[in-house]
This record gives C-alpha cells, structure tokens and sequence, in this order.
C-alpha cells in the first residue's frame, strides 16, 4: 500500500517538475548587452570596378570604421525575445578607394558619426539553453547540440541620427548638409534632407555560454535605410555659382575629369553625381557580452 502510495503521489508531481524545468528561462527573463565592433557603409561613394555592382561587390572592408553599443534584451517567450541597444560610430567612404574610373575621378568623400537608437525582436533558430555546454557522451565525437550555441535571427525598426562630413582645400573638416552640395536649400526643387532618419535591421546572432549568467555573442545586421543622402551624394551638380566662397565649391565638386587631351572638366548642372534610384545602407558587427539577470515576483529585473 505504502508503494502504492509513493507511486501515485510522484505521478502527481512529476508533470509539476517537468513545467517547472522548463520554464527555468523565465527566472533570467532579462539581460545586459553590451559590445564593441565596426560599421561598413554602401552608397555612391567608393565601391567595385562596375560602378553600383552590388552588396557583395561593393563592399570595402578598408572602409570599416569602429562602434560601440549598450542595451537590454527581454525573453518574451523562450525563442522569442525583444531588444533595445544605443549604438554609437562613424560611417565612412570614399571614391579614391574605388576601381570605378568615373568614381575615382569624381573624387568624393564623407565621413559620419552614426547614433542609432534600436528596437529589435528576435526569434532563436536554436534555441539557449540555461546550463552550460556538454560535450558528447561519446568520445571523440562532437556535435552542434552539444556547443550549446545559441542562433537567432531578428529584424525591427531603428531610429538613427548622421552627419556628413568632408575635408575642404584648407585640411578642415566640414559639416556638408548645411552647405546644400547638391543645391539644397538654393534651388526650389531640392529641399535640404533630414539628419535624423528611419532603418530597418536584419540579421543574425550567436551566443555562447560561459558561465549561466555570462555569455559571449557575435551580431551581424544590416540596415535599410530610406534615404539617400547619409554619404551626402544623391543626384547631380550644381552650378558652381549658387556657392558662396571656393571651399564650398570644392567640396560641392571635387572631381579630376579630364578629356581625351588631359584637359580638366569642369562639371555642370546636370551632369551626374549620384544615384537616387537606390537608398544607402550601412551594417553593424558587434563582438558582445550579456549578462543574465534575477527576474523578481513583480516581473522587474533585479540589478
């Protein structure tokens, strides 16, 4: 009877243990995220011999410039948890990097800072688990399973502030949007772009445990952006005219162009510059550490 007993009361339990194991994710629902990494950027500026070739193609991995993030994730289910970061870098291109012969006699550049406030909600491919790895029971045998790596995918909506730059014929830096290099602002048609900006992210990340409450990451996103000015380079020349002094003109059009005699070109209203058919983008890798956190009875984290 005692037998029977103790048999019944742990078939009662066992289905209380089991949900109780598995939902152990809920205790450290948050984290800290902070990391450090690069940017890269594809616009008009720089890029392949065949001028707009592509994401691949164009990708200049001189032009990485660094960046630094901050933020706390949330686990609103087990796969499934939400993010928000401040990210903070510089974006940079430019066209003496380029085997673009029309590129590189065009013969602009840009620097940018980058601060970019994002909102992000990620679903795990493979999901964490809360112990750590272990290695197969099988010796000499290894397996993915066994890594306890973390994969998730994510995308969601950011909010991002730039500022184009360039280096005038005196060596100095300067602030290009205010200047208007395409007319904005001095012709009725093209009004000055906004500084401040929407993206939408994609990408992927991993994570790695090394103690339950301390894990490393590598994040790799990238951004859609709606407009095309963060290079400060959309649509075409000016009149020369419409500046104020010669280093605004210079920085409006610094270009090279010679023709068949060697002769300098001096471009026009009209003539290209840009390309407005295409947004820019930029991308973020981040190398990353999280930290778990207490979840308390109120549902709040405890720091």
């Amino acid at each position: 009877m005692k037998r029977i007993f103790i048999i019944g009361l742990l078939a009662c339990l066992l289905p209380t243990l089991v949900s109780a194991q598995s939902q152990r994710w809920k205790r450290t629902r948050y984290e800290l995220y902070g990391g450090i990494g690069s940017t890269n950027f594809l616009g008009e500026l720089g890029g392949s011999e065949e001028s707009g070739a592509g994401f691949i193609k164009d990708f200049e991995f001189s032009a990485s410039r660094p960046l630094i993030s901050l933020g706390m994730r949330y686990k609103i289910l087990e796969p499934l948890a939400v993010k928000g970061a401040l990210s903070f870098g510089y974006l940079y291109g430019n066209d003496n990097k380029s085997e673009n012969e029309f590129r590189y006699k065009r013969n602009l550049m840009f620097r940018s800072p980058i601060i970019e406030l994002g909102f992000q909600g990620e679903y795990s491919v493979i999901k964490e688990r809360i112990s750590r790895y272990r290695r197969s029971s099988r010796r000499g045998k290894f397996s993915l399973a066994s890594l306890n790596l973390n994969v998730y995918i994510f995308t969601g909506f950011n909010v991002f502030w730039f500022n184009p730059q360039a280096k005038g014929i005196d060596g100095n830096w300067y602030n290009l949007q205010p200047i208007g290099t395409e007319g904005q602002g001095k012709i009725e048609t093209r009004d000055k772009y906004s500084r401040l900006q929407v993206s939408i992210p994609g990408g992927f990340g991993l994570k790695y445990p090394i103690t339950q409450k301390i894990s490393v990451g590598l994040e790799y996103g990238a951004r859609l952006t709606f407009t095309d000015y963060i290079d400060d380079v959309s649509t075409t020349y000016v009149d020369r005219n419409l500046f104020t002094n010669e280093n605004e003109q210079y920085l409006a059009d610094p270009s090279n162009f010679t023709d068949a005699n060697g002769n300098p070109i001096e471009m026009g209203p009209g003539d290209i510059r840009g390309n407005p058919k295409y947004n820019d983008f930029y991308m973020f890798m981040v190398i990353n550490v999280t930290y778990k956190l207490r979840t308390g009875r109120n549902g709040m984290p405890k720091f």
